[in-house]
Formats: C-alpha cells, sequence, structure tokens
C-alpha cells in the first residue's frame, strides 16, 4: 500500500491538476504549489506596520493605524503575511471554489515568512477561527481550519477545531461598519469546554478588517484565563 500511495496521487493530479493559487492554472512546472511566474505577483505585507494589528501604515511614523489609534482590542498583537488586494481573488476562489489545495502553499509560506514571529512569542495552542456548523455544510471545509493545520505541521504547534464553536450564525460583515460588526458578533462564539489550561493561543484566520471577529474569538479564552492572545492572518488591508 505505501508503494501503491505515490502512483495513486500521480494518476489523481493528472486527472485533477493542482491549481496555481494565483493564475488558478495548473499549476506549471509539475510538483509546485505555485507557477514561478506567479510568485512576483502577490503582495507581501512589509514595511511600517501597525503595533498592534500589523495593518500596512501610509505614515510611517504612527506607532498605529486609524482603527487602533481609536479603539482598543481584546487580542495582545497581530501579524499577517499579504496586503489583502494582491490576494483578494486567490482567496475568494479558496473561499468559495473549492480550491483546497490552495492552503498547501498559504500555510507553507506563513510558516517560511511568520513563523520567526509566532514561535517568538510560544503559543500553546494554534485556534483556526470557526465557521457556523450550517456553513461548514454548505462549503464543505473551514478555510482558517486548513491554514492552520498546514501551519502546525510546519511549525509543530498543536492545532484544535474544537475548543471554540461558533454557535451564532451571522450575516456577512463585509458592509458593517466597526461598531455593527461588534453587535452582531457578540455571544457568536462559546467554548466547549469548561477548563482552558492554556497561558498562550495563535488564532488564525484568512483576513483581517477590523478586528472583530479576532477579539469576538479572544473574547471567551480572555474570560476563562488566557493571559496572551495573538493571532495571524493570510491576508490584511491597509491603515493609514
Amino acid at each position: 500500500m505505501t508503494l501503491l500511495k505515490p502512483a495513486y496521487e500521480m494518476a489523481v493530479s493528472l486527472v485533477f491538476p493542482r491549481r496555481c493559487p494565483v493564475c488558478d492554472r495548473p499549476v506549471r512546472p509539475y510538483g509546485r504549489l505555485i507557477c514561478d511566474e506567479c510568485r512576483s505577483s502577490v503582495g507581501y505585507v512589509h514595511g511600517a506596520t501597525c503595533y498592534k494589528c500589523g495593518k500596512p501604515l501610509e505614515d510611517e511614523t504612527a506607532e498605529y493605524c486609524t482603527d487602533c489609534a481609536r479603539s482598543s482590542h481584546i487580542y495582545d498583537r497581530g501579524i499577517s503575511l499579504f496586503e489583502y488586494r494582491s490576494v483578494s481573488d486567490s482567496i475568494y476562489r479558496f473561499k468559495y471554489r473549492g480550491r483546497r489545495e490552495y492552503a498547501d502553499w498559504y500555510g507553507e509560506e506563513m510558516a517560511r515568512h511568520l513563523g520567526g514571529a509566532i514561535m517568538a512569542v510560544k503559543p500553546d495552542l494554534l485556534v483556526p477561527v470557526p465557521i457556523h456548523d450550517s456553513k461548514r455544510r454548505i462549503r464543505g471545509y473551514n478555510q482558517a481550519s486548513l491554514i492552520a493545520h498546514r501551519l502546525s505541521a510546519r511549525l509543530g504547534i498543536p492545532v484544535s477545531d474544537d475548543i471554540i464553536k461558533r454557535v451564532k450564525r451571522t450575516t456577512p460583515l463585509k458592509d458593517l461598519t466597526p461598531s455593527e460588526r461588534n453587535i452582531i458578533l457578540r455571544g457568536a462564539f462559546k467554548l466547549s469546554v469548561n477548563d482552558v489550561k492554556l497561558k498562550s493561543i495563535m488564532v488564525i484566520d484568512d483576513i483581517y478588517n477590523t478586528g472583530a471577529t479576532i477579539d469576538a474569538v479572544a473574547e471567551p479564552f480572555a474570560r476563562c484565563g488566557v493571559k496572551h492572545i495573538y493571532f495571524a492572518t493570510l491576508a490584511i488591508g491597509r491603515g493609514v
């Protein structure tokens, strides 16, 4: 069976070739996770970033982005890999078009570029932001969980899909104001265990916008005594 597995995987890949997370065509050269020519098409977060959420800043002398300067967050700090605009189409296909294989490259790049920062804060657990069961049934998977498991495999940090649940189904957040997001997400997440013996966690998600979702996930952990809550996301918007 061990000998047959590589042959089976090769046969499957010929019928259903791996798609490039940037151009969505079959990856060339064969065996890679992304087309060589597509690597330069994505924009990594670099330069001055918000001390709290990690958003790229237009004003390099600023300490915080506008959002973090006028509001407080439950989490400690966050980091992200890509600038959202450069990978928005890729993430859309990943979430809504069944491109699960993108997670392999996403996880590898997050480990390569953010792994040092993640390991430095010594999280006890990676916690992917959960989706509601009804959405999981439709989509078939949780995109944050796919990323978290790839990251866990690279960094050796445990991951849990069950420690927290999304118990409230919410409307799409993209057109809501920050205050509206906070209201609609209130009570959306609930811990599935009574005793959380963790000192530090790293919340994993695909996109960071205003931080309302990360805070909503962080709140029950903080209430149960988790001292340090960080996040790492695949992409983030820009701040000022």
